[in-house]
């Protein structure tokens, strides 16, 4: 019970916005990843760009905050991953849809 209460009763804990913020935070990096099944053309490269940035940048205040917001930081992190790799997906997609018409353009011509 005196770890409950200490955890209360702390700098994060569920009393402050230390706490608070990274909770709800998370649905962030759980939607990105949710979106990794979907198609790259979809993708919006300018808004992931701008989550980016925005999770590196929280990723410095949660890391210089007085008190050090892990919980924070470890939430920005795993956005910051998965933001990236739908980053470079979205970047491969213009490259995949040409490759993919070039291959009906042959397969076309065969049949020719």
């Amino acid at each position: 019970m005196k770890i409950l209460k200490t955890f209360w009763n702390s700098p994060m804990g569920p009393k402050t916005t230390h706490f608070w913020g990274p909770a709800f935070n998370w649905s962030l990096p759980f939607a990105a990843f949710l979106d990794t099944k979907k198609p790259p053309e979809l993708i919006s490269g300018s808004m992931t760009g701008v989550m980016c940035v925005y999770s590196a940048l929280c990723m410095r205040f949660a890391w210089m905050v007085q008190p050090r917001n892990l919980h924070l930081f470890a939430c920005h992190a795993s956005n910051e991953s998965v933001q990236l790799y739908q980053l470079s997906r979205w970047a491969m997609a213009p490259r995949s849809l040409e490759e993919e018409e070039q291959q009906q353009k042959k397969e076309e011509a065969d049949k020719k």
